[in-house]
């Protein structure tokens, strides 16, 4: 065949739609990512400016949720303490800067959870 189908991707997308489904399916995987959603832009909204997202309520993401320190010089600080408590790929955009979570499928809530008061705990060290 000059086209082979890719049968690889086809049979992970197959375990993974399988998986879905038996999760509950989309309304599940809806109901989990708007509590992780929640969950972040709490802790972000809740911190009395120390963090902050510039985005409209209503055009929030979901999936991806940028915010900002109140103090750039911290960002290097945050990353460093994320990373060694075990919180990966929170650096922001090149030209933007700041921090984002992204919160797909694969991201337990408990993950979320533990940035949650990671970010906590980092605004009472250096708040």
């Amino acid at each position: 065949m000059l086209n082979t189908p890719p049968s690889w991707n086809w049979y992970v997308l197959g375990l993974t739609v399988r998986w879905m489904l038996d999760e509950g399916g989309v309304a599940e995987f809806a109901c989990r990512t708007a509590r992780k959603a929640a969950l972040l832009y709490a802790a972000i909204d809740g911190s009395g400016g120390f963090y902050r997202n510039e985005v409209a309520a209503v055009a929030r993401s979901r999936m991806n949720v940028p915010f900002f320190l109140h103090d750039p010089a911290l960002d290097p600080v945050f990353l460093a303490e994320a990373r060694q408590a075990g919180l990966i790929g929170l650096k922001g955009h090149r030209v933007l800067g700041g921090m984002r979570a992204s919160l797909y499928n694969a991201m337990p809530e408990a993950g979320v959870q533990a940035l949650a008061e990671f970010m906590r705990e980092f605004q009472a060290r250096h708040g």
